[in-house]
């Protein structure tokens, strides 16, 4: 145990040579810190893999999905890419992709050569992407997919796509991106920005798919999801206006789980360096 720069506390971690990260916490979850300390980067990988595996067999079934007449769906202008649960589901993969990456460089790589380069780099790589885009937008996606739902499928989900998308399926699109994002930040913590950088990212997402949808539609003529349709020109600007909004209290949710769970902690690849005096 050695003291910071800031007067924070850091617990420096190795488990039997296999990881090296550095936590620093004030008075952190003991149940986090605990998982922390016992689990090895080949406890991660094993756990990364599945997860990785389960996205690229989801993204393969919604790729193959057979298009017909009564939902063109991918074969109309934009194809899958103009809806954001498909590009939720890449964003997903690529994700959880990278995270096996680093996951192996952990294994194969001495701890001295993972405090800087591109070890480091994918690192902070790895938790920009999750903090400012994956774990916001995976659930949007069930949260905003399962509320439209509820109140009415026909504006979100047509019964007639029940013959088209397996129910387990509609699931692994719409309802396990949100346990699975809870997962990794359970078991990994992530380094968040400041606010205004977090904040600025998701809204320049937000702002390319708007633009996106609306471009289908002013080109193709045709409404991503059906409720679209059944909105007037100011009802539509609400929806997509409230739509938007909401994108910014799930990174402040994010990042508040993220503290709630891990107290303040931030990782680093490599040993700790000791207080100059």
């Amino acid at each position: 145990m050695v003291e910071s720069g800031n007067g924070n506390r850091m617990l420096h971690i190795y488990t039997s040579g296999e990881i090296s990260v550095s936590l620093f916490y004030l008075c952190g979850s003991s149940k986090a810190v605990k998982m922390a300390t016992s689990m090895s980067w080949g406890s991660y990988l094993l756990i990364h893999v599945v997860i990785f595996s389960w996205y690229v067999f989801t993204l393969s079934a919604n790729c193959s999905l057979k298009i017909t007449q009564g939902h063109p769906g991918a074969k109309t202008y934009g194809g899958r890419w103009k809806y954001l649960t498909f590009l939720n589901l890449v964003l997903q993969t690529v994700f959880f992709g990278l995270v096996v990456l680093i996951d192996i460089i952990h294994l194969i790589l001495p701890s001295k050569n993972l405090r800087c380069g591109v070890p480091l780099l994918l690192v902070k790589l790895r938790d920009t992407i999750f903090t400012i885009w994956a774990f916001p937008i995976g659930t949007f996606v069930f949260l905003s997919f399962w509320s439209i739902y509820h109140y009415n499928r026909e504006l979100v989900f047509p019964k007639f796509l029940d013959d088209i998308i397996p129910i387990w399926l509609n699931h692994a699109m719409h309802t396990v991106t949100l346990p699975l994002a809870l997962l990794q930040m359970y078991i990994q913590p992530h380094r968040y920005g400041s606010k205004m950088r977090g904040l600025l990212g998701l809204s320049v997402l937000v702002v390319l798919y708007l633009g996106w949808v609306l471009w289908v539609h002013h080109v193709a003529g045709i409404w991503v999801y059906p409720i679209m349709e059944h909105l007037s020109p100011m009802g539509l600007v609400i929806f997509l206006g409230v739509s938007s909004i909401t994108m910014a209290p799930l990174y402040l949710l994010g990042e508040k789980l993220n503290h709630k769970i891990w107290k303040s902690t931030a990782v680093s690849a490599g040993p700790p360096r000791k207080k100059k005096k």
